[in-house]
């Protein structure tokens, strides 16, 4: 059997940081699958790990230095950069990221990956605050622009001792990332994908408001994993406890019917919609200018009912000509009793395609977790039953029943790049 990256050559950067020492693994994995690995190390990398080790790995020579030029034939930089089908930088430093971002060339991979025209697929790894950082941000934002793709790292335990997101992706996260981009096109290439996550923020006064607990990461999920498919993702988010992946167009609302506004003005332009965020039923009817004081009477509220944006959709859907593009609707559902029953009533009434439902007092399927338990509803009844996962694999369980209902749907769903 021909093993999958057979004839492609790899062009890996290893920066200075602890989580060089998982390079090695990944040059194993990736040799172990007919990559031919070419390994360039920055000088702090090599303060993590040997050149030797990679080298006894990849079984080519490492390079650490531009001017260490070993054939006089060729300018090594120029070679590797021409022969290379995919240069990876795995671990990305916030400095590399900095390098990359603004076109320095000071060291061996930075001056190698700006010649280098293959793609580039980036894993950083670093303090959950330098991750957080708005220069670092904007450095991922502006390679993405550029087509760069990226390997978001974890959320664990980090070398520095804090607890947060910044860790490394796993070395097979990065290899299956890796032989994805080189295997053939991403299955969403030329869709567009409009995700709503977090929770909405209904004002009584200029210190207190309605919400709930949606802490976003399911939204995110699904858009982060759209994007690594290729689809051009909005995220039109609201409260949330984590930060928006990277690589996608963020649209930051705050109520109801903000979201709904951002939402309805893209949906002739989206082929996949998928409204995971928790959107607050009421709201109050008379929001008071100014803080309301404390007394010893009773305070009533008068609430009022929100725009339902998921039924919007579906009317809005249901009311385009035969022929018209027509977005994958998927919508969730929060429960907390008779899941199944809720679901597909909502299923109905609101004209989707898919509910993902949920019973957030079960252990693990809450909001702000990690993981969920969830069963997906379609018009037939249950499509699918997934146990506890992460919401990184729940994700992307939906996004292959969004990709299989698109292509079941035909010519007018989903008219992006046809």
């Amino acid at each position: 059997m021909t093993k999958p990256l057979h004839g492609k050559t790899i062009l890996l950067g290893v920066t200075g940081g602890i989580a060089a020492y998982k390079s090695a693994t990944l040059c194993s994995r990736l040799v172990g699958l007919g990559a031919s690995v070419r390994v360039m190390m920055t000088k702090g990398a090599t303060q993590f790990i040997t050149p030797l080790t990679l080298q006894t790995l990849t079984r080519h020579p490492v390079a650490t230095d531009v001017f260490d030029e070993r054939d006089a034939e060729i300018v090594q930089h120029i070679d590797w950069a021409d022969s290379a089908d995919l240069a990876v930088v795995a671990p990305a430093t916030a400095n590399m990221l900095s390098k990359l971002a603004n076109g320095l060339a000071d060291d061996m991979v930075s001056t190698t990956l700006l010649a280098v025209t293959a793609p580039l697929l980036i894993a950083p790894a670093m303090n959950v605050h330098m991750w957080e950082h708005p220069a670092v941000v904007d450095n991922v934002n502006k390679l993405a622009s550029r087509g760069a793709t990226f390997v978001e790292p974890g959320t664990g335990q980090l070398a520095c001792g804090y607890v947060g997101k910044g860790r490394l992706a796993e070395p097979d996260e990065i290899v299956g990332a890796i032989v994805a981009m080189l295997t053939g096109p991403k299955p969403l290439d030329g869709k567009r994908v409009l995700v709503t996550a977090g929770g909405t923020v209904e004002r009584i006064d200029p210190v207190r408001y309605i919400t709930n607990d949606s802490s976003g990461k399911m939204g995110f999920a699904i858009a982060e994993a759209a994007r690594d498919r290729g689809a051009k993702v909005t995220l039109v988010v609201g409260k949330a406890d984590v930060s928006p992946p990277n690589g996608v167009e963020v649209v930051a609302v705050r109520s109801a019917a903000e979201m709904r506004d951002a939402v309805m003005c893209r949906l002739p332009d989206s082929d996949i919609v998928v409204k995971a965020a928790a959107v607050a039923d009421y709201r109050p009817a008379r929001p008071r200018a100014e803080k309301i004081k404390k007394s010893a009477e009773a305070l009533t509220l008068e609430l009022v009912p929100n725009p339902d944006i998921l039924q919007e959709i579906g009317e809005w859907k249901a009311s385009r000509e035969d022929g018209a593009r027509k977005p994958f609707v998927i919508g969730f559902a929060a429960e907390t009793t008779d899941v199944e029953k809720h679901a597909t009533d909502k299923l109905r009434r609101k004209k989707s395609d898919l509910i993902v439902a949920n019973d957030v007092t079960a252990e693990g399927a809450g909001f702000g977790t990690d993981t969920n338990v969830v069963s997906v509803y379609g018009p037939n009844g249950l499509v699918a039953s997934l146990p506890l996962l992460s919401k990184k694999d729940v994700a992307g369980r939906i996004l292959d029943l969004a990709q299989d209902g698109l292509r079941a749907s035909g010519p007018s769903s989903g008219g992006a790049g046809q």
